[in-house]
């Protein structure tokens, strides 16, 4: 049906007078609560007799103040007080903020172009459209009931009650005429449907009325989540995504900057706190964002509020990122306040859907807006509706009865001549202005949201008319009146393409998806301007290349509580502030194993350089090319070449008196202990292995062994020879070279024995000893590669030669008073004194060193030249003597005459009883004649006897 058929007139009959209308509100709020929150089973039904009478009683008031106010006859269109009435076939109402909140006991303040205008001529554009399509409710008529809401919900709710008047049944008997006649109570409008509202905390006043009457209700800018409460607000749905979409695209943009540390500031109502509370729910889940400090601003601010709001967000300078939940006033005088508290530049304002790419809020203060980042569901600009609204003037829009006041405030000028005063700088309107030309003008951004509402409602009779009236033209008996219930159901099913071609839908609460654009300030070439940088759909995609911040800067500010921590650092949190810590640096051995814990290093690990991990400790050993190294080889090569040289000249010379007179036996066994005891050092110097290890074991003690068992034997051997002579004028037993070989031979296959075992219970390995250099700075931390031989092994493993070693040194203490002329174990003596020396020198200096970080060294050096000097000892006081007369004096390398054994002990002992200087005698005949006889004695076949000087065997 044509729109030219719908009219608007002004009838002062249909008012209810403001002051009536406060008692009216005083009386049905009250009651109306009592309804309101009773349980959903025991609400009276719509239809039952308890409803009626409940809401009979309780509105009895309400009817008759509207039939008295309603006496008269309806024309064929007729504009409310405060509201436009468009009649149609079916009627929605319409909820739309004309008017911002009045001051001083005021309702309503000054007009709302934009949000106001703007949105309630988007849905007199959509019922144009919707009555002059054909296939859209053909031959149905869409009337309104369009109300102020003046940007405050106790004011929405008692307009709002012009929407349940025809659901409520008046009773007239009591109305009487002067002339006496019957009284016409005009019937209002049925209103099957709501448009609206914008505020949140409207929305949820007028629901709880509309769910009552069962009122289905479509809200294009109502974004609180507790609408999405299908329980509460179960006829409630609503063309924009609820603000727990927008809630977590706001959490996603913080996180996207990096931010951590930011201040809240909401509104008081349901769409600000509940906003608010959305974000800080979603960013305590996502756990990387931290609040400051949130801020709510009053429903009535007092003076100096928003200055005190400003000095609560700038206690903490570090979190300069503001998100903002506030309606369009509270955001333009929030910015006011930071602009006179001259903080231009430092907050950065994220701004919800309530400021998204409007113009009021940062208009004159554009410089303190720059750089916030806002957002807002994704929409088109509908040029269907920019030709439309630029073609209305004060003739073709009269309809719309707050257009004149628009049109006053748009172009600056008065309509009335008497209105002019002088000096106001106002003119007289001519009517010849246009808008978009004599004005700036730019869409609203929820203009497509309220022709999608529009379209919706629009689409869900549709769908109920083809259902419940197949085949016929117009309403039919069963849409009347329209079952509400029904018609939300097929508002639930809706899937239609909108004005601007995005899906138009709902889910089970009556939401719908979220699809929202992520828009920033910007300021180029003083220039102002909403620059659209990224979108969000179910995740974000920003453009930060294309972001600018204030003063032109292109890098990120920052919003952090705790600058990040050094590499190597972990986070120590404060308690119950996630975002702020302290940095505690990961020392020792520890490395940052993750953001909050340090751990330790595997034992064969150290810290890399900042601590993010571990790397291998290095492994040393002792080198060949080390000082520790170079000093005892070449104390051991000089004592092998002395050894073999020793060797070589006595096998030269082995017949000769003097090689024959010391033992040639057990003189080549003790050689070879030496040799043992040098080469001991190369095998202590190499890389230990399985073999190295092994070989070690077996001659670090052997040689020694060896070279001690030997001198054992021999000073045993003059001590039982001397003892035996004070007794008995007869040889003692084993005296013979075969015998001390023997016995040299048995005490040196104890040590072998030891090993065998030592091997059996613990088989030799190579370990790598990372305790041994783990210093206190594990830069300087080596591992040692050693064989698996402690230092209480090594005791074991040496002690029984010092065990040999201590039971000589004892024989040769015993031997001492034996005249030097047949004293053979003084040499000895003198030997096993150094020897000792030695020995008690080197037990503090290795254990000393246990500690030190060159233990290794220290310990490997001074043991291999201890035993290098033990064996120099033997060598050099027992051979050197001999190789010197051999090679140098061989005049007393002379044989001599010899006597019987009898003779040569009896002569040696009465010697030394009467005449202790009888050893003074040239050449030692006695001795002489003691090593000839007990050689003679044992090799009978040998002939040649031998004389020489005083030389210690």
């Amino acid at each position: 049906m044509p729109s030219a058929t719908r009219g608007f007139a002004f009838d002062p009959a249909a008012t209810v007078k403001p002051k009536q209308n406060t008692w009216l509100v005083v009386l049905w709020v009250p009651a109306l609560a009592v309804v309101m929150f009773l349980p959903p089973s025991n609400r009276p039904d719509h239809t039952g007799c308890e409803k009626k009478s409940l809401i009979l009683h309780l509105l009895l008031l309400f009817g008759l103040l509207g039939a008295a106010q309603t006496a008269k006859p309806k024309g064929p269109a007729h504009t409310h007080l405060n509201s436009i009435r468009i009649d149609g076939d079916i009627s929605l109402g319409g909820l739309f903020p004309v008017h911002a909140r009045g001051h001083d006991g005021k309702p309503c303040g000054e007009l709302k172009k934009e949000k106001g205008i703007h949105r309630l001529e988007a849905m007199l554009f959509a019922l144009d459209r919707i009555n002059n399509d054909n296939n859209l409710l053909p031959n149905i008529t869409l009337g309104a009931r369009i109300l102020d809401t003046c940007s405050r919900d106790t004011h929405a709710l008692e307009q709002s009650l012009t929407f349940v008047q025809a659901l409520i049944e008046k009773d007239g008997t009591d109305v009487k005429c002067v002339g006496g006649g019957a009284p016409i109570i005009t019937k209002p409008e049925r209103v099957v449907g709501v448009i609206g509202a914008s505020s949140s905390s409207v929305s949820i006043m007028v629901a709880n009325i509309l769910r009552l009457f069962k009122i289905p209700q479509v809200s294009y800018a109502s974004t609180a989540p507790e609408l999405s409460d299908n329980t509460r607000y179960d006829f409630f749905s609503r063309v924009v995504p609820p603000d727990t979409y927008q809630a977590q695209a706001m959490v996603d943009i913080v996180k996207a900057m990096r931010w951590n540390y930011v201040s809240t500031v909401a509104s008081e109502g349901n769409y600000g706190e509940s906003g608010v509370d959305a974000f800080i729910q979603k960013s305590r889940e996502d756990g990387s964002v931290c609040i400051c400090q949130s801020v709510k601003i009053p429903r009535e601010p007092k003076s100096g509020e928003f200055d005190k709001v400003i000095r609560r967000l700038k206690e903490n300078l570090n979190a300069r990122v503001v998100i903002i939940f506030a309606n369009e006033d509270d955001i333009r005088r929030l910015l006011h306040a930071a602009k006179k508290a001259n903080q231009t530049g430092h907050f950065i304002w994220v701004g919800s859907d309530s400021w998204g790419s409007k113009i009021s809020p940062v208009l004159n203060q554009e410089e303190m807006a720059e750089g916030a980042v806002t957002i807002l569901p994704k929409r088109q600009s509908i040029r269907g509706f920019d030709r439309y609204f630029i073609s209305r003037t004060l003739e073709n829009n009269r309809r719309n009865i707050w257009f004149a006041e628009f049109w006053e405030n748009n172009f600056s000028c008065k309509l009335s001549r008497h209105a002019v005063k002088k000096g106001s700088g106002l003119k007289k309107c001519t009517n010849q202005e246009r808008i978009g030309k004599d004005s700036n003008y730019e869409q609203e951004g929820k203009v497509q949201f309220v022709i999608d509402a529009v379209y919706a409602m629009a689409h869900a009779l549709h769908n109920m008319h083809r259902e419940l009236c197949p085949g016929k033209v117009g309403l039919c008996n069963k849409m009347d009146p329209i079952n509400g219930t029904h018609l939300l159901k097929h508002i639930r099913r809706l899937n239609f393409a909108g004005i601007a071609g995005n899906p138009v839908l709902f889910n089970e609460n009556g939401d719908a998806p979220g699809r929202y654009e992520i828009y920033q300030y910007q300021i180029r070439n003083r220039t102002a301007e909403y620059k659209i940088i990224g979108h969000w759909t179910d995740q974000l995609h920003l453009t930060v290349r294309s972001m600018q911040w204030p003063g032109g800067v292109r890098q990120i500010p920052s919003s952090i509580c705790s600058q990040p921590c050094q590499p190597g650092e972990r986070k120590k949190t404060v308690k119950g502030i996630p975002c702020c810590w302290h940095c505690e640096r990961c020392d020792g051995y520890q490395y940052q194993a993750d953001t909050f814990t340090c751990k330790m290093c595997r034992f064969d690990s150290r810290p890399n350089v900042n601590h993010t991990g571990c790397v291998p400790i290095p492994i040393v050993k002792l080198e060949w090319s080390s000082p520790w190294a170079v000093i005892p080889v070449l104390i051991a090569v000089v004592g092998i070449m002395a050894t073999l040289f020793v060797v070589v000249t006595f096998i030269r010379y082995n017949d000769t008196p003097i090689v024959k007179a010391s033992g040639r036996e057990l003189s080549y066994v003790l050689l070879t202990g030496i040799f043992l005891c040098y080469a001991t050092t190369f095998l202590m110097i190499s890389t230990p292995d399985v073999g190295i290890c092994s070989l070690r074991r077996i001659f670090l003690g052997l040689g020694m062994s060896i070279s001690y068992a030997a001198l054992l034997t021999k000073t045993n051997r003059i001590y039982r020879i001397f003892e035996q002579g004070t007794m008995s004028v007869s040889a003692p037993r084993f005296i013979s070279p075969a015998s001390q070989l023997i016995i040299t031979f048995t005490l040196a296959s104890v040590q072998l024995l030891g090993v065998c075992i030592w091997f059996g219970v613990d088989p030799s390995k190579a370990i790598i000893d990372y305790e041994d250099q783990r210093t206190s700075n594990p830069v300087m931390a080596r591992g040692v590669l050693k064989c698996d031989i402690s230092d209480l092994s090594l005791i074991c493993l040496l002690g029984y030669s010092m065990l040999l070693m201590v039971t000589c040194t004892v024989y040769a203490i015993k031997t001492r008073g034996v005249p030097e002329t047949f004293n053979e174990a003084k040499p000895i003596g003198f030997t096993m004194y150094t020897t000792c020396i030695i020995w008690l020198a080197f037990i503090p200096i290795f254990f000393g060193t246990s500690q030190s970080t060159d233990k290794m060294y220290i310990q490997t050096t001074t043991l291999t030249i201890s035993v290098s000097l033990s064996a120099s000892v033997s060598l050099g006081l027992l051979y050197m003597p001999k190789v010197y007369v051999v090679l140098f004096h061989p005049e007393q390398n002379v044989p001599k005459r010899t006597r019987s054994l009898k003779a040569v002990v009896t002569a040696a002992t009465m010697s030394n009883k009467f005449n202790p200087k009888a050893g003074l005698r040239p050449n030692g005949e006695a001795k002489t004649e003691l090593c000839e006889s007990l050689e003679t004695q044992s090799f009978p076949t040998k002939q040649t006897y031998i004389s020489y000087s005083n030389h210690a065997i």
